[in-house]
């Protein structure tokens, strides 16, 4: 009887080796270990040997299938197909085409459009900086588990172990696009599930009492550092955007008049266009910034030229000078404190909050986002928020609750 795709998915290990028949000498081995590989039972010059012919499911049923035919027609021929895939992987090695890096730089060039790109190129750095150098010129297909895992161990060993994973699911990607294009048989990054201790789940810092965001915003008013660092400190609480979307922020997406600034897809996480709406808090602040970069590309261009944006680490720097160490507050903790607070604090419905902060959330009527949703309200919250940090940032303000945001129920645009 033919295997099936649905026998093969959900076959277990078992304490004993399983092999489960195709036709043809094609089988998949199941050892009690786990993985799952295919392999080809042939005979040549009165013989019996076996070929590899990848992993499920990676490899296919179907491609399994092909590639025991064209073994059978090498047969037919007199051709061995075990040798002939030993003088294939040999002729490769020689090939810079094949080299691990090459087909990485050729993945990441095909996948990155799809990223934002300080996603993209955090992507192609940690390559370059901690796989390349090792393992860059390799060929692929012959790369194995326990190469990976000594260059996971030496990021391991400078106390980089999140990192660690983060590589691992990298080359990952990388290995199977290799597998998906006929240059390699398998990914051993799927080998080394369970090789690294498991790294604790960090939140990034935030200042979510409102007790101790009046300070906060008090240190940001009185910085005394660059204009642009500050304006942008300043807008980071009124928005909650991400760090990235705050500064590389363009001219071109605000309206002042309308109140509101778009932030195109290429941009987001979601790869969907976000409309965030001004409070006329923001609006104040970024009239201030135009009358000094508004002739230029970006709101907050960097300090070395108005040709790029601001840099990534401007933000974090400038918290640091102001007493606010790493453990306490960073640039992304501007939105868990307008998360928390909003709702725990204002009271403001969730999904109005989810929506705003562009988190993968439905509306009542099971449609995902977009960015006009609740967007009547979302001006309010924005209002709201933004009178609430001015209470906040007075000497003496009371931390008091203000008035709630209501949400028809049948509202969804």
């Amino acid at each position: 009887m033919s295997l099936t795709d649905v026998k093969a998915k959900n076959r277990k290990p078992g304490e004993k080796q399983i092999k489960l028949f195709d036709g043809g000498g094609l089988y998949l081995l199941v050892p009690p270990g786990g993985g799952k590989y295919w392999r080809l039972k042939y005979r040549i010059d009165g013989r019996e040997k076996v070929l590899a012919l990848g992993t499920y499911p990676e490899v296919s049923l179907a491609d399994a299938r092909e590639k025991r035919n064209a073994a059978r027609k090498q047969l037919k021929n007199g051709i061995d197909p075990g040798e002939a895939k030993t003088a294939a992987r040999a002729m490769r090695v020689g090939d810079p085409t094949n080299s691990f890096e090459a087909i990485a730089r050729e993945w990441h060039n095909k996948f990155a459009p799809r990223l934002s790109p300080a996603h993209a190129e955090a992507k192609l750095r940690r390559l370059e900086a901690d796989v390349f150098p090792t393992l860059g010129t390799r060929p692929i297909d012959d790369i194995r588990a326990p190469d990976l895992l000594r260059v996971l161990r030496r990021i391991e060993s400078r106390g980089a172990l999140e990192m660690a994973h983060r590589v691992r699911g990298l080359c990952g990607e990388v290995f199977r696009y290799a597998v998906a294009t006929g240059r390699a048989e398998r990914d051993p990054s799927r080998d080394l599930k369970g090789a690294l201790p498991p790294s604790e789940k960090r939140h990034l810092a935030a200042i979510t009492d409102p007790k101790e965001v009046g300070p906060l915003l008090r240190a940001i008013d009185g910085y005394e550092g660059s204009s642009i660092v500050k304006w942008a400190l300043q807008l980071a609480p009124l928005v909650f955007v991400r760090p990235g979307e705050l500064r590389q922020a363009e001219w071109t997406e605000i309206d002042l008049d309308t109140a509101d600034w778009t932030i195109p897809a290429e941009r987001m996480k979601t790869r969907q266009p976000h409309l965030v709406p001004l409070s006329a808090q923001a609006i104040a602040i970024l009239r201030e910034a135009q009358a000094l970069t508004g002739a230029g590309k970006y709101v907050f261009p960097s300090h070395r030229s108005n040709s790029r944006p601001m840099s990534n680490n401007a933000v974090l720097a400038a918290l640091r000078r102001m007493g606010y160490e790493k453990g306490t507050m960073t640039g992304h903790g501007f939105r868990a404190m307008a998360r928390t607070i909003l709702e725990e604090v204002l009271q403001v419905r969730p999904e109005i909050i989810e929506h705003q902060l562009v988190h993968a959330v439905r509306d009542p009527l099971g449609r995902a986002y977009n960015r006009t949703t609740y967007l009547s309200e979302r001006q309010k919250m924005m209002q709201l928020w933004a009178d609430y940090l001015d209470n906040l940032k007075k000497e003496g303000g009371k931390v008091i609750p203000m008035k709630k945001v209501s949400v028809p129920d049948d509202s969804g645009q």
